[in-house]
């Protein structure tokens, strides 16, 4: 009678443990799933950080568009040969010039130049939209001459609406202005016969 009565307790007792080591297991895998998962990118981050292709086939001469690159706006400016020459004219004007002290990222080999941008299409200037004082964003003001909140030798360029940092259009900042460098320019390259604008990526790979 007493090997039966231990029969029982023993088996109320492995049921028990077998429940108990299920129900943690399951509990061990519930925990697991949502921590795996916060180790993958979400699709957004990647796209964060991807670079962007952008078809400039429409964009006029004397136009600009604006995109988001890495969550930061980027102009792509179309130059007149009237623009480019008020570049030239700037450049005793502007605090640095040669771009020799760079913002945020290092200004790529093929930009060093005196429109700061690629040789063989010069008239396209591609820069981060962000003003290097505080993080702002300018605004267009490509009309040169006397206005609002301008000199009166004002050449053509762009107009910080926070504290009054003004760039020339090459993205080159005035001097003595709160902002202390040039717009930043980042890796780019062109693809489709100067077509499209790959912005966050060059010959030497992605930024």
């Amino acid at each position: 009678m007493r090997d039966k009565e231990e029969e029982r307790v023993d088996g109320s007792r492995r049921t028990w443990l077998i429940a108990t080591s299920v129900t943690g297991g399951m509990g061990a895998v519930a925990t697991l799933v949502p921590f795996v998962d916060s180790l993958e990118p979400s699709a957004k981050a990647k796209a964060g950080g991807a670079p962007v292709e952008v078809d400039i086939s429409g964009l006029k001469p004397g136009e600009m568009m604006t995109v988001s690159w890495r969550g930061k706006p980027v102009w792509i400016l179309n130059r007149t040969d009237d623009m480019l020459t008020e570049v030239t004219k700037a450049d005793s004007e502007v605090a640095d010039p040669k771009s020799k002290n760079p913002f945020s990222m290092p200004m790529p080999e093929y930009c060093q130049n005196e429109y700061r941008s690629r040789s063989d299409h010069k008239n396209i200037l591609v820069v981060v939209a962000v003003c290097t004082h505080l993080g702002c964003t300018p605004t267009q003001r490509f009309t040169p001459g006397p206005q609002p909140n301008l000199p009166d030798n004002w050449p053509g360029g762009f107009l910080c609406p926070c504290h009054g940092s003004t760039y020339d259009l090459d993205g080159r900042v005035f001097k003595n202005k709160p902002a202390p460098q040039n717009l930043d320019v980042p890796k780019y390259m062109f693809t489709n016969n100067g077509k499209t604008v790959v912005i966050g990526k060059d010959e030497t790979g992605e930024a």
